[in-house]
């Protein structure tokens, strides 16, 4: 699943492609689980609309339009294998498509998705600010609190997105390799030193990651179709085996919270 490189990616070059332009029509499959918002609704919203913004907000992508200068939000969800590409009308449509804005600068925008994990839907009340912290700009003692008395693992807290969106199973493995901490640490028991360090470790990775147009383990592409580059910076992360790049020791493999969790137990404490 796409987490917060990847949908930052996307979300970036959406923007710079899309932005100041009207949606002029708009296409729905009609496949139900793909939409929260009724399709007809989706169409009402968007049909005339001017693109102000598209934005990243934990693993969701925002657009921002304006209709009769009345504001709404575009919100789209790529799941497991969806994809959000800006294409030439002449381009072939791929399979699985499930949304089509024609934009008045000639181009489509296309929501893609194989699996039927991702959602669209509209919103025309309060804007949307997702459902825990942002990792990138979160303060100090705001991220130290957060673990404050969790009994959880580490690794399984990282992953609550009531408390730090947009981490997911690539981006806690790395960030708890770089900050030297084992993940079924129990969140509760870590130092304050400890935990600031995997702010830290978290916020670099993630930069780096969004440098490197994020990760292509699987189906992840960016607004144009390219593949990202950060999987060849991976640490850990699907290395089971492998020798750490580190102290050599094998990387291990363990279950956390259900999620394939890989970390050097060397290197990690």
């Amino acid at each position: 699943m796409p987490e917060l490189p990847e949908v930052e990616t996307v979300a970036n070059g959406v923007h710079a492609r899309v932005h100041g332009q009207r949606i002029e029509s708009v296409w729905t499959s009609g496949k139900p689980q793909t939409f929260k918002s009724p399709e007809a609704e989706i169409a009402e919203v968007l049909t005339g609309a001017r693109i102000e913004r598209v934005r990243r907000v934990g693993k969701t992508i925002v657009m921002s339009v304006t209709r009769d200068k009345t504001p709404a939000e575009f919100l789209v969800h790529l799941g497991m294998t969806g994809r959000l590409l800006v294409s030439a009308p002449e381009v072939a449509v791929p399979p699985h498509t499930h949304a089509v804005l024609g934009l008045s600068g000639g181009n489509e925008l296309r929501f893609v998705d194989a699996r039927r994990f991702g959602r669209l839907s509209v919103r025309t009340a309060e804007a949307y600010d997702g459902p825990g912290a942002e990792p990138l700009t979160i303060g100090e003692d705001e991220f130290v609190a957060l673990f404050k008395g969790r009994k959880t693992p580490i690794k399984a807290a990282l992953l609550n997105q009531s408390l730090l969106h947009g981490v997911g199973n690539i981006y806690a493995d790395e960030g708890l390799f770089r900050a030297g901490i084992r993940p079924k640490r129990q969140a509760g028991r870590l130092m304050r030193k400890e935990l600031l360090g995997l702010r830290e470790a978290l916020r670099a990775v993630l930069a780096h990651a969004i440098e490197l147009g994020g990760s292509s383990v699987s189906d992840y592409v960016d607004a144009d179709g390219v593949r990202g580059f950060f999987q060849l910076e991976h640490k850990v992360y699907m290395r089971t085996g492998k020798p750490c790049l580190v102290c050599g020791s094998p990387i291990k493999k363990v279950t956390v919270g259900g999620r394939s969790t890989h970390f050097c137990s060397v290197c990690q404490r």
